[in-house]
């Protein structure tokens, strides 16, 4: 009969609670803000570092709400530019 060794328990480390101090909650963003980040991303041209610094204060709603905002004006201008230019 082969004897197995069991290998001994070693402690879970127990989750520290988080110390309120160290935890600072991400700054709200302005709207002013949110246009300009949503602006940037129909742009196409933005730096890794720049989206993560401005993602870290926006809420999926504010982005959500920007886009749909920012594609309308969008879209409103084609709109009215080709109706001028097929005058």
């Amino acid at each position: 009969m082969l004897k197995v060794r069991r290998q001994p328990r070693r402690h879970q480390e127990v989750a520290k609670p988080a110390d309120p101090a160290e935890e600072q909650p991400a700054p709200k963003s302005s709207p002013l803000r949110v246009l300009k980040t949503v602006f940037w991303s129909f742009f196409g041209v933005r730096r890794r570092a720049d989206n993560q610094d401005d993602f870290a204060g926006i809420t999926p709603v504010q982005i959500i709400v920007a886009g749909v905002i920012g594609a309308v004006i969008f879209v409103t201008t084609l709109v009215t530019l080709v109706r001028f230019i097929a005058r």
